[in-house]
């Protein structure tokens, strides 16, 4: 398969960032077929930056600001390539990020989509670690990889990802026709929408590659919504939780397992977040829907957490 990579970037004023994110994409050592970003309504100098590039960049602008899943999907379906890549406008790609997909599916067609590692760094660029060693769905295929490049996710491998998700954004590569069958990104959820699609395409799928080493880096801002409101932020990744929990239903049973794990622990974080702020009563209302839903030591244990 020839593959023709769309690589998607949704903007909103993001003017001091966006030239990296852009530089990234065209140095890669496997071209990308083309590069569309997606401005949500930025009233900054965000075009004035994609000006600067002329016709190697495709310029989309969207006159009322919807949120970026609105963007990725109009992104995908304005897209020409036959697999869509993603990266948000304050992240960058590793050079061989897009090289790295492109090789394995040429040479293997079985690969429903595709992952790997990423670095965390916070917005000086200090390393402050990287994705797979701290989730425990890497660490797993890290050891199952044993030392190798590569390694294939599959099975109930699949229900870790899920409820421990390792792999970002802007480390997976998809068919773009399979994204438009999935009916791209959730709208009208903020939180967690990344993992909506993920776990949806995870549930269609019977093999993922994983490349084990970074793909590119995930940019830690201080002044992120998480850290500005973290009872706000759980509240909303709970609720896209409670939306895919309901979808789940159909999904194959290691998939549904991962739903309600990452579920269990969405509903922790907001106990915590709640309890750190010493409103102990809402915490263990928080966590108390797990321990109706999977009754045992492990969900009895958060809810005295809370009380602790």
């Amino acid at each position: 398969m020839t593959v023709r990579f769309s690589v998607i970037i949704p903007a909103y004023n993001a003017a001091e960032t966006l030239a990296r994110a852009l530089d990234s994409v065209l140095g890669q050592s496997y071209p990308a077929h083309e590069i569309l970003v997606v401005d949500d309504a930025s009233a900054d100098a965000t075009p004035e930056v994609v000006a600067r590039y002329g016709k190697r960049i495709r310029y989309l602008r969207r006159e009322h600001n919807a949120g970026v899943s609105a963007a990725r999907n109009y992104g995908a379906q304005q897209a020409t390539g036959n697999w869509l890549a993603f990266l948000d406008a304050d992240d960058w790609y590793a050079a061989d990020r897009l090289k790295l997909h492109a090789d394995w599916i040429a040479q293997d067609g079985t690969l429903d989509f595709l992952t790997g590692d990423y670095e965390y760094r916070d917005a000086e660029g200090t390393l402050l670690g990287t994705s797979m060693a701290q989730h425990a769905s890497g660490r797993a295929m890290l050891a199952k990889a044993a030392g190798r490049e590569r390694v294939v996710m599959e099975g109930e491998e699949f229900g870790a990802f899920v409820a421990d998700h390792f792999g970002d954004t802007h480390t997976l590569s998809l068919l773009r026709l399979a994204f438009l069958e999935l009916g791209g990104y959730p709208l009208g959820f903020k939180v967690c929408e990344d993992v909506h699609l993920l776990t949806r395409l995870v549930a269609r799928s019977r093999r993922a590659g994983v490349i084990c080493r970074p793909l590119g880096v995930y940019v830690i801002h201080g002044h992120s919504a998480t850290r500005r409101d973290p009872v706000a932020a759980q509240r909303e990744n709970v609720r896209t939780l409670t939306h895919l929990l309901r979808l789940s239903t159909d999904f194959p049973p290691a998939v549904r397992r991962g739903v309600r794990e990452r579920m269990r622990l969405g509903r922790l974080n907001l106990g915590y977040a709640l309890s750190k702020r010493g409103r102990r009563v809402e915490a263990v209302r928080a966590v108390l829907p797990s321990l109706y839903e999977q009754p045992g030591l492990t969900s009895l244990g958060d809810v005295l957490r809370m009380v602790r």
